[in-house]
């Protein structure tokens, strides 16, 4: 990427899910890079300003804030903060999320189906709505990067609110792109296949859950956090000002080897 070292000096960035995982190594990558940052946050008020103390120590200026995305008054109410205190938004990495409860569909609580499709999908549109507006206002042009899974094509059994809230995600990606083409507003999608995150904490935890989870993965290994973030940063980087409407897989080749044997 040219001029990499401080390539998004003078952008603000609201990046969701920012307290862990692949949104708190996004916070940290685009810091890095000059960007100041809204670290959006669910519960862990803590982790939350472990990222803040990161962005910090990168020389950026951050924010925290609590927000359930799955709440459109709270979304709203976030980017009205980080417009106030840091300036209208030009990039938004919407990584917030919920994964698979283990339930097949006929056990599966409604309850718990609705509330994955409201905080994977609703979250991510809701986060979109308000971005666009805000964009759209100012003249145009900026970054969407939206988090999917491997899972947005890949069946698992026992995971199908997660599978159908992250398809859905991709064909929003897709959506928006064509929308907002002429307002220069790049969005794209990133769909990583393992990662060692909060999510995956038992195959962090015990070596031998990790590798047997790995076993089907080609590269038998899992990705960290900050391999995602560093595809973020070139999607959100003026030498990625062609891509739109993509979806970016990044899983040690996992999902082309599907089928092997058969």
């Amino acid at each position: 990427m040219k001029n990499e070292t401080k390539s998004l000096t003078g952008k603000i960035a609201v990046i969701t899910g920012a307290e862990s995982g692949i949104g708190q190594a996004i916070a940290i990558e685009f810091s890095a890079l000059g960007a100041d940052v809204l670290i959006v946050y669910h519960e862990d008020e803590k982790a939350a300003k472990e990222t803040l103390k990161a962005v910090e120590e990168n020389g950026g200026k951050g924010l925290i804030h609590q927000t359930d995305v799955s709440d459109y008054k709270q979304v709203q109410k976030a980017f009205k903060v980080a417009t106030d205190k840091l300036g209208t938004p030009y990039i938004l990495v919407n990584s917030a999320g919920l994964d698979s409860s283990g339930k097949m569909v006929d056990e599966m609580d409604i309850a718990i189906f609705d509330q994955t499709i409201r905080a994977n999908l609703y979250g991510t549109f809701y986060n979109c709505k308000e971005f666009i507006k805000l964009r759209k206002a100012t003249g145009g042009q900026g970054k969407i990067i939206n988090i999917s899974s491997v899972h947005e094509d890949i069946p698992r059994a026992g995971a199908a609110e997660y599978c159908a809230s992250k398809g859905a995600v991709r064909n929003l990606t897709r959506c928006l792109a064509l929308e907002l083409a002429e307002f220069k507003i790049n969005v794209n999608n990133i769909a990583p296949g393992m990662v060692l995150t909060p999510m995956n904490q038992e195959a962090i935890d015990d070596p031998k859950v990790l590798a047997k989870a790995v076993e089907s993965i080609p590269w038998k290994r899992a990705a960290e956090p900050w391999e995602i973030a560093k595809l973020a940063a070139y999607l959100v980087s003026e030498d990625a000002s062609y891509a739109a409407g993509q979806t970016f897989t990044l899983d040690g080749a996992l999902s082309q080897n599907l089928g092997q044997g058969a």
